[in-house]
Formats: C-alpha cells, sequence, structure tokens
C-alpha cells in the first residue's frame, strides 16, 4: 500500500512534529523582539454550528444540547497582532480567541490556555470539548476561564494556503532507490513551490512567534499570569512560552511532551524506534489470544508470523477488486504499528491477510483500507491547517536531507524496525526560507511533563530529555495513547487537583489494553 509508506512533511500531520534545531540549556529571550502595544480583544458574536457539525467535532447525540449549551456561554473574538515582531508598527494579523468563563467566578484561581496539537491544530473550541470529555476533567471550568485560541495560520485566524501535491506513484512492494528518488525530488519541489508562494507570511510561522502571540492573548484578556495546559505539539508550545515569559506564567501541564530539540530527522527516528517497541507489547498481547488470532502462543511467534507476513506481501502485493489500494509489505507494517486501542482490529486483519484468497478483501481489511474520507461538513470550522504546519516545521528545521542521506537513514530504519518501519518522505527538503533556532531552558514555576511510557507518538524518552533540558516534575501514564491524560477519567482527577492545588503525585494507569 505504497500511498501510505511515502510522503513529506505532510505526510506526518498531526504527530508531535516539533521540528527545527535547538540546543537545550539556551533560550530565545523575551527582550529579543520589540514588545508591541497591546490590543484589546474585539468580542463578537461566536459562530453558529448545525448539528451536522457539532456531531464531527466529536459530540455524540446527547452531548450535542451540552455542547449548545456551553456555545451560548462561549466568548469570542480577536486580537490584532504583528506579523513580524522585529517590526511591531508592520503588518498586522488577526488572531482568534475564546473564553469559558469560570462556572464559579467567587473562587476562580485565572485563565487556563489549551495549547493545541500540530503544529496547525486549531484550539479555538477546545474549551467547550474539554467539559464534554469527561466529568472529572470539566471541573478544569468550575475555577478556571478556559482559553482557546487559533494560532496564526489556523483556522479563524489569518492565514494562507499551498495545497501539497501527492507525491507520484510508484508501485507496490519494497520501494526501490529509483523510485524513492522521484518521490524525493517531488516532494522537495513542492516544499519550494508552498514556500515561496507567500514567503513574507510563511516566514512568521514559527514557534516563538505562536508563543508571542499567545501572550498578547494573555494581555489583552488582562492576566497577569497564563497558565497552560499544553498537547502533543503545544507542548512545545507551553515550553517555548515559559521560556520566554517565565514571569508570566503560572501552571503549565504538558501531555506528550515533545523533544528538547527541533530536528526532523531525529524526531521521525524517534517516532519509528517507539513505534516497533510497542510492537513487542502488541505481539505478546495477540498471543495471549491466539484462540482468536492464531498468530502464534509467545510474543516471539506472533512477531516472526507477522514479519513473515510482510516479507510475503512484498515479494507478492495483492489486488482485491473491492480496494483501490493494494495490500503490500507496507500494508502490514502500518498493521503492526497500531496502539492498543486498534489491536483488536488490527490482530483480524492480520489473522485474514495470512490466509487471504479470492478476488475481494477479506471484511476487517477492507473496513481499514478500503474506509473513505467523510466529505467536509458546511460551515464546520477547519481542525488542522497543513501549510502552517509545514511551515511552522521547516521554518525550524535544520536538518533538511539531501537524497543520499535519507535514502541511508530510510534503509537503517528498515533494518532497525524491520516489523513496523515503512515511512520514506523528503522531510523539509527544498523549503527555501531560512531556518530559524528555537531554544527552552530552565526556568522557575510549576510544571508537569506528562509522558506516556509506551507512546508512540512522542516517545517516553523526550518527557525524560524535556526534564532534564527545562526541570519540572514527570507524571507517567502507563499507556501507549497519544495525549490521554484528560480523556481517562483516573488521570484527569489528577490534572484537576494540579491546577487547583499546585500538587500531583507520580503517575496513573491510563487507557486500559482491551480485550478482543
Amino acid at each position: 500500500m505504497r500511498r501510505a509508506a511515502v510522503g513529506g512533511v505532510v505526510g506526518l500531520a498531526c504527530a508531535v512534529l516539533t521540528l527545527g534545531s535547538t540546543t537545550p540549556g539556551m533560550a530565545v529571550p523575551a527582550t529579543a523582539v520589540a514588545s508591541p502595544p497591546v490590543s484589546a480583544v474585539d468580542w463578537r458574536p461566536c459562530p453558529a454550528y448545525s448539528d451536522e457539525v457539532i456531531a464531527g467535532l466529536g459530540a455524540t447525540g446527547e452531548q450535542i444540547p451540552r455542547f449548545r449549551a456551553q456555545l451560548k456561554r462561549l466568548e469570542c473574538g480577536t486580537i490584532s497582532v504583528p506579523l513580524d515582531y522585529r517590526r511591531p508598527a508592520g503588518r498586522k494579523i488577526s488572531i482568534a480567541v475564546t473564553r469559558l468563563g469560570a462556572v464559579d467566578p467567587g473562587h476562580r484561581l485565572g485563565a487556563l490556555a489549551m495549547a493545541p496539537g500540530g503544529p496547525g491544530g486549531s484550539g479555538y473550541l477546545d474549551p467547550i470539548r474539554m467539559t464534554l470529555r469527561n466529568k472529572e476533567i470539566a471541573r478544569l471550568n468550575d475555577r478556571y476561564d478556559l482559553i482557546g485560541f487559533d494560532p496564526r495560520g489556523v483556522n479563524y485566524s489569518t492565514k494562507t494556503s499551498c495545497e501539497g501535491a501527492p507525491p507520484p506513484h510508484v508501485g507496490p512492494g519494497p520501494l526501490t532507490k529509483a523510485s524513492a528518488k522521484r518521490i524525493y525530488e517531488a516532494m522537495a519541489a513542492d516544499n519550494t513551490a508552498c514556500g515561496r508562494s507567500d514567503p513574507a507570511f510563511l516566514g512568521q510561522l514559527t514557534t516563538a512567534n505562536v508563543a508571542r502571540d499567545l501572550d498578547r492573548v494573555r494581555a489583552a484578556l488582562g492576566e497577569r499570569r497564563l497558565n497552560i495546559l499544553g498537547f502533543s505539539w503545544g507542548t512545545w508550545l507551553g515550553a517555548v512560552y515559559r521560556s520566554l515569559f517565565p514571569g508570566r506564567t503560572g501552571r503549565v501541564f504538558l501531555d506528550s511532551p515533545a523533544p528538547p530539540y527541533t530536528s526532523f530527522a531525529e524526531h521521525d527516528e524517534g517516532v519509528a524506534e517507539a513505534t516497533e517497541r510497542n510492537f513487542a507489547r502488541m505481539a505478546a498481547w495477540l498471543a495471549r489470544y491466539d484462540t482468536t488470532y492464531g498468530l502464534g502462543t509467545t510474543a516471539q511467534q506472533v512477531r516472526a508470523a507477522v514479519l513473515k507476513l510482510r516479507h510475503d506481501y512484498d515479494a507478492a502485493p495483492k489486488t482485491f477488486t473491492d480496494l483501490k489500494a493494494t495490500i503490500d509489505g507496507a500494508s502490514i507494517a502500518q498493521l503492526a504499528g497500531k496502539t492498543s486501542p486498534e489491536w483488536p482490529q488490527a490482530g483480524r486483519a492480520l489473522a485474514e491477510l495470512r490466509g487471504a484468497t479470492g478476488s475481494q478483501a477479506p471484511p476487517t481489511v477492507k473496513e481499514i483500507f478500503g474506509a473513505e474520507p467523510a466529505p467536509p461538513v458546511p460551515g464546520a470550522p477547519e481542525m488542522t491547517n497543513m501549510t502552517m504546519n509545514r511551515a511552522t516545521i521547516c521554518n525550524e528545521d535544520q536538518s533538511r536531507l539531501g537524497f543520499s542521506a535519507a535514502w541511508a537513514v530510510y534503509q537503517k530504519r528498515l533494518e532497525r524496525e524491520p516489523v513496523t518501519a515503512f515511512y520514506f518522505g523528503a522531510g523539509c527538503a527544498g523549503w527555501p526560507l531560512p531556518a530559524q533556532q528555537t531554544r527552552v531552558h530552565r526556568t522557575g514555576g510549576s510544571l508537569v511533563l506528562s509522558g506516556h511510557r509506551y507512546d508512540t507518538m512522542s516517545a517516553y524518552k523526550w518527557t525524560l530529555q524535556t526534564q532534564a533540558a527545562i526541570g519540572g516534575k514527570v507524571y507517567t501514564v502507563d499507556d501507549d495513547v497519544h495525549v490521554s491524560a484528560t480523556r481517562v477519567p483516573e488521570c484527569a482527577v489528577d490534572v484537576v487537583a494540579y491546577f487547583t492545588t499546585g500538587r500531583i503525585d507520580n503517575g496513573c494507569d491510563g487507557e486500559p489494553v482491551p480485550t478482543p
């Protein structure tokens, strides 16, 4: 299934993409840029959404009335900020802001900003979505104003667009060096075209500038300090904000921390290592339920069976009449790289593919690889802006590997992670704008780093590396589910207790591993 095996920067959207060149222990001082006058919030009516849009945002049928009730409480507005903080009197852009006021204003503790994932994720409706997640995490709103915002380049904030071109089609089976070179050159050319489409705006899409925008939000709201709850890339944003504005930062909880460096190549390597490591857990789980999946009674037997399956499908890819995609070794690697909530489905697909015959795809295989993306719902807000994703990553990335280096990295990855590795892309090759350094350092103040022991999108070792670079307390979630700390009730209780008291224990069990 080669379409999933190759791509450029946009192929990694919504992972913890914190890319660029960073030196731990250093910081971009807040005084490095001029302080523009503070813009007041231009409050205005919030957007109206249909039930279909609200359902698409993750609200179940019974939650839709609750969403609408919270939407009535939500305040929506914009602030004006400089596009380039080195030129505060120059071009201005608009940042979209929301506020869900504390339910108990008499015991209010302050403002708590949601720092969304991505880069490129929208946080505009996060205050409402947080209150609907579960009753435990909803208590954050009892004593805190919940602040949402769209980073520059996203949704209702000022943005631009350069749609990424799909990688060139190559045949199924193992990727050849010649095909990889075609992919690399096409993606590098696409990066170049995107970067040149609006360089004045795209060049200012950086984590540091988003942090400066967030501090303008703080000032416009009249808050002396800003507390932060960051997710995925939002953890990097939180770390950068804390380094730039230590005196304006309150309590900070960062879930699934990014590493304290920003190299595309190093980030990609960390994800690949963590994914292969987590497959060992999946193999043990599949062995425990061998009567269901038939892949082996030990983790070693399961690993051998899946590796053989990958080699078999690379040697003889299968095309089914009811699937657009051809199933090859990369398809097997994708299934083996799933996290625990998807193990039952992935296990069924692997079992089906062991003995697949006939012209039609087995049911679970079709369910996974034949799913079509849902059409956009009219009036829906933009949840991820891929132009902002690419620009922010590439503006901070100094790795920008040439083809020979990228091909060598790919070959080593296949050797080190033979079951789950399949991704090849150009990264930020060809990006025409200069790389900008983003640095973080230790400061005073309260900080919790919520690392997930088996997370594949944000390797647990990054939590420890981040702690070494910026300090803070590690809170370990014993699962492989990215940013689950606010979703699991037992963990959510701890998150609320931290923001209420400043204290937290050492971790929680996290998302339970399912049964077949």
